[in-house]
């Protein structure tokens, strides 16, 4: 029983009871998924699961069989960072950094939701083909992922920045 994690095929565990997380941090050494509360209530071990955000410490591992699995270690690259990753830079989108990866494979997730149509609770117009990324809108979506210290104004303008441009190119492509 495998999955694969950032392009490179790993083994499950024999335990079923290994959560994705324990998984990726203990045994596969991929320390950028963070176990914060360890419930689900902070976002702070969110990665992609076949490209959907998932909460890792909520996930068993056994539940990840044959799919791939990108943490913050498959985003970017050192010297040549992802345009998220160098927005959080730029516009001071961490402190002390620990939700940051968290913080980063949801926004490409949720980039991708709306991309595809995919609406939230303050989604205005559900009839709409395009939805605008606005700040009522990345909030409500980026909810689940908590900052302890406060740099919410810096995430929100680095995932407005880094997808503003991107749906400014769909628009134009339309």
């Amino acid at each position: 029983m495998n999955l694969t994690v950032n392009g490179v095929v790993a083994a499950l565990p024999d335990d079923p009871r290994v959560s994705l997380l324990d998984l990726l941090r203990e045994q596969l050494r991929l320390p950028g998924a963070k176990k914060g509360c360890n419930q689900g209530a902070c976002g702070a071990c969110t990665v992609l699961l076949d490209g959907e955000r998932i909460l890792s410490c909520l996930t068993l591992a056994v539940q990840c069989e044959g799919r791939s699995v990108t943490t913050i270690e498959g985003v970017g690259a050192p010297g040549a960072l992802h345009p998220l990753q160098q927005a959080f830079l730029e516009h001071d989108g961490f402190q002390c950094g620990y939700c940051t990866p968290g913080q980063i494979c949801s926004a490409l997730a949720m980039a991708d939701e709306i991309r595809r149509g995919v609406p939230s609770h303050v989604t205005g117009d559900l009839t709409a083909e395009t939805i605008a990324l606005d700040r009522d809108e990345l909030r409500e979506r980026m909810s689940g992922n908590l900052c302890r210290c406060g740099a919410h104004n810096g995430i929100v303008e680095a995932i407005l920045e880094t997808f503003a441009d991107q749906t400014e190119q769909l628009e134009a492509a339309e």
